[in-house]
């Protein structure tokens, strides 16, 4: 027996050595992006690359050419491809080791698409908003790419995560994002020119993640912050997990409802001494303050006949911030987070003549948690509608306990997150793509770096900056959405506001060369960070497209730009740019949300007429105005100027 397991030590040490004396062949592997569907970007050269063994020999074969490369020592090898016009469907034979055909080729325009969630804002979420352009999402030559999640701090990686071109079909568009999708279509009914969408977004993140460790190297305190990653003791301590909650904690947080005799969402079961809660709305706000923890809503509402037993959607909106639903004790539903809309199938059968129970189980650990206002709350089964509105019975399940002060939580312990880090996504989310031709970028982001706004502007300036040139195809156009209206109205002349200040740092990217801003401050819904108008926004940035990478010299595409303002006895005049046909109020009413100020900076409503491309402003009570604001607020609801080509003006300030 001994001799035996020596010779097979002996065998596989031997196997070992040959392995490492002569390694097997690798196959080719090419990049995510390089399969098939891909759409490459029309007349510029084109790169491919991917893996082999060193100094293997590659051939390519695509449209009737052949090309050759020879893998280096690491076994990287690429290629140049001349450039081609727009056309296709074209297939592409890569040889080497193996043999890799690339199907359905097409060759058009390229956008790199990026920022936080607005981005990435899928059209499912949209589809009660947009049922027909779904229905008749049938675009063979629009393709989307959407990368996956991955954040690292430390290097760039050689690839994406693992990702594919989809063709836009009504089933697949459900999964583009609304923003491109209607940007991508209005360009490609247009100019009947393929369009190639790379999604590379990730909700909640911040723009220093998305700039390479080169682009922010003179940009404190982020310098900084990624030279500290460099300390692998620094670095292992910042990433390592949370400890584990115990399990005797975990259970507890479970709270009253399921653990007697009758479960709370049982239909039998009786909601004594239960409080009464006026639905929507939040529980602050209606007699429980500052509770964090488990809330259990319920229901009685009365199923007709011609109801009964159908299939049906129950509609709550949005729930702040997690629930589990049930309808009649069985469960329908339920999601862990705030933003998604609460839109369950309910299976046939389930509902019954009469009497029936609607029971919500709301997680909430921060913030106001409760049923956001002005949402649908309803059901239907698509000929009969409840509505849900009203008064409904609620109990507290379980209050989040409060940390001791003498005991350290884990959660008091320092942890990054990478994907929030500076680098973190520009290492694995970008990094990998700068090698693909493009025709240009989008960016729709800016709602998590509203509560620092004062380097926005510069942070812009760098990602814009860092990108054009790991590209290295030049001054490539760079169009940004700007934020849009959002938030509680205040009726008030403007105070201060971070989100009005993180619109005047987008403003100010204008400034670089080769930029343009679709202005979105009628967009937006004051209850959701996520407003459903995708449409709007996407358009309004084809048309920047259409001005800076199409030609179309001619073509309005923004609406008025602040230029200049001067004083006239009591009077401020404020010149505009981009002013098209002409200014006019929206609707043909009175201006509104201008605001001026003497030097104590008392700022009061304004008087408005509009003359040229000007507008007067004045106020008897301010006899030596120096300063102006235009819709600066969280959100201006009745911010009104545009030009005739019903394009909105900036917010804007000049003190």
């Amino acid at each position: 027996m001994t001799q035996i397991i020596l010779a097979i030590k002996y065998l596989l040490m031997y196997g070992l050595v040959i392995g490492l004396v002569w390694p097997a062949c690798a196959d080719v592997k090419l990049p995510q992006l390089i399969s098939d569907g891909m759409v490459l970007q029309r007349q510029v050269d084109l790169k491919i690359w991917g893996w082999a063994d060193p100094q293997e020999s590659i051939t390519l074969m695509f449209a009737g050419s052949t090309h050759h490369a020879i893998a280096d020592a690491d076994g990287k090898w690429n290629l140049q491809l001349p450039a081609m016009n727009a056309g296709g469907p074209y297939d592409m034979e890569i040889e080497g080791n193996n043999r890799l055909v690339i199907h359905d080729i097409l060759v058009g325009d390229v956008w790199f698409c990026s920022g936080q969630s607005n981005m990435v804002l899928p059209m499912e979420r949209l589809k009660e908003r947009y049922p027909k352009d779904i229905a008749g999402a049938d675009y063979p030559a629009i393709r989307n790419f959407f990368v996956p999640t991955a954040a690292d701090i430390l290097n760039p990686q050689e690839d994406l995560p693992l990702g594919e071109w989809a063709t836009v079909t009504p089933e697949r568009v459900l999964s583009m994002g609304g923003v491109t999708y209607f940007f991508a279509r209005q360009l490609f009914e247009k100019y009947r020119v393929p369009i190639g969408i790379i999604n590379s977004s990730v909700g909640g993140t911040p723009a220093q993640a998305w700039i390479s460790a080169n682009g922010l190297k003179h940009f404190e305190p982020y310098a900084s912050h990624i030279a500290q990653f460099e300390d692998p003791a620094y670095y292992q301590s910042s990433i390592a997990p949370r400890e584990a909650q115990p399990a005797a904690e975990a259970s507890q947080l479970m709270g009253k409802g399921t653990s007697g005799t009758v479960a709370w969402f049982d239909p039998d079961f009786k909601p004594e001494g239960w409080r009464h809660f006026w639905m929507p709305g939040y529980w602050d706000d209606q007699g429980t303050r500052n509770l964090h923890g488990v809330l259990w809503f319920r229901k009685e509402i009365d199923i007709p006949e011609t109801m009964a037993g159908r299939a049906a959607k129950l509609y709550l909106g949005c729930i702040v911030d997690a629930d589990e639903t049930y309808i009649n004790g069985v469960k329908v539903g339920g999601i862990t987070y705030r933003y998604p809309p609460r839109r369950y199938e309910v299976p046939a059968g389930l509902l019954k003549p009469g009497e029936n129970v609607i029971t919500v189980r709301v997680t909430n650990t921060s913030s106001k948690g409760g049923f956001v206002p002005d949402k649908n709350y309803s059901l239907t089964d698509g000929m009969d509608t409840i509505d849900l509105r009203g008064d409904w019975l609620y109990q507290v399940g379980m209050v989040q306990p409060v940390p001791r002060s003498d005991v350290k939580s884990t959660r008091d312990v320092p942890r990054v997150n990478p994907q929030n880090e500076p680098t973190g996504l520009y290492n694995t989310m970008v990094a990998p793509a700068v090698d693909y031709a493009i025709k240009g970028f989008l960016w729709y982001q800016g709602e998590t770096n509203a509560n620092h706004p004062s380097d926005y502007g510069e942070l812009m300036t760098a990602l814009i900056a860092d990108w054009r040139e790991k590209w290295g195809l030049g001054a490539l156009p760079f169009i940004y959405a700007q934020l849009p209206n959002f938030m509680e109205v205040d009726f008030s002349p403007p105070e201060e506001s971070q989100w009005a200040a993180l619109r005047e740092q987008q403003l100010r990217a204008l400034a670089v060369h080769n930029t343009a801003m679709a202005v979105t401050i009628d967009l937006g819904e004051w209850n959701d960070i996520h407003p459903l108008n995708k449409q709007d926004v996407g358009e309004r940035m084809a048309l920047a497209a259409e001005k800076l990478a199409y030609g179309n010299s001619q073509l309005v595409h923004s609406g008025p730009i602040y230029e200049s303002s001067k004083v006239k006895d009591n009077h401020i005049i404020v010149t505009f740019s981009h002013i098209g046909g002409g200014l006019v109020a929206e609707n043909g009413g009175e201006l509104c949300h201008f605001a001026i100020a003497s030097a104590d900076k008392q700022f009061v409503w304004a008087n408005t007429r509009i003359e040229g491309n000007k507008v007067v402003l004045w106020n008897d009570d301010v006899p030596a105005p120096l300063y102006v604001r235009y819709a600066w607020a969280d959100n201006p609801e009745c911010a009104n100027l545009y030009n005739k080509e019903g394009l909105p003006a900036s917010p804007f300030r000049t003190d």
